[in-house]
């Protein structure tokens, strides 16, 4: 659980390595790096997911497991960065995790939406709406299209489902969270998937909707669809 809590939000020995100096850099790359699992890389496989589970009972045991307000909950994951980081070295991960922030976090925010916190190589946000979500995501991957990194183009998978986390300060937590990083975790290199809960909330202006499969996933109801999307043009 130590390792775990290396790459989550509250430890004053966090922080984000884009505000670090060059010193610092490899040392807070190192930190998110020994996060990755042999059997699944990246921040939505079972680490990341059993902290994200572990915080949700706390929150819950404590009366907090669900908020006031409807919101749409999105994670996003770059693909293959982890295999590639371990090879191009600390360094060249760090000024990866820079240039991808840069391409994706604008669109969040001119869309509604909030980063609520960067796990690794991946990044969890909130939106006032699902089209926002799904507006800033499809955004950020067209951007991500200009970013190399010595022949590596970042591409990321990302999923998104609505309902109403709790907020504790800065943070999200509640069920929701953890349905949420399971869609994202389902979704293939590239894809963008929705629950079933963010299909209805969106307003089909421009989407379309390639596939349907179950999550199939723990901790989520056996009969719980998602749905691959994209926006047209």
């Amino acid at each position: 659980m130590r390792s775990v809590r290396a790459v989550l939000p509250g430890e004053p020995r966090v922080a984000d390595p884009m505000e670090l100096g060059a010193e610092q850099r490899p040392k807070a790359v190192g930190r998110m790096l020994s996060e990755i699992s042999n059997e699944r890389p990246g921040v939505l496989g079972e680490a990341g997911l059993g902290a994200l589970q572990a915080r949700q009972a706390i929150s819950e045991a404590q009366g907090r497991g669900r908020g006031k307000n409807e919101l749409a909950i999105a994670f996003t994951e770059l693909v293959g960065f982890s295999d590639w980081a371990l090879e191009a070295g600390d360094e060249a991960a760090v000024d990866l995790l820079r240039d991808v922030s840069v391409a994706v976090e604008p669109p969040d925010k001119s869309h509604d939406g909030t980063v609520v916190k960067r796990l690794g190589d991946g990044m969890m946000a909130v939106f006032k709406g699902v089209d926002g979500a799904i507006a800033a995501i499809e955004e950020g991957r067209d951007r991500l299209q200009d970013v190399d990194a010595d022949g590596f183009t970042p591409r990321i998978r990302a999923g998104v489902h609505c309902g109403k986390p709790r907020k504790v300060d800065r943070d999200y937590f509640g069920v929701d969270v953890n349905i949420t990083a399971r869609v994202a975790d389902r979704a293939g290199p590239g894809e963008l998937l929705l629950s079933g809960a963010a299909l209805d909330s969106a307003t089909g202006d421009g989407l379309t909707v390639s596939d349907r499969r179950p999550l199939d996933a723990k901790g989520v109801p056996e009969e719980f669809p998602v749905y691959a999307v994209a926006l047209r043009g």
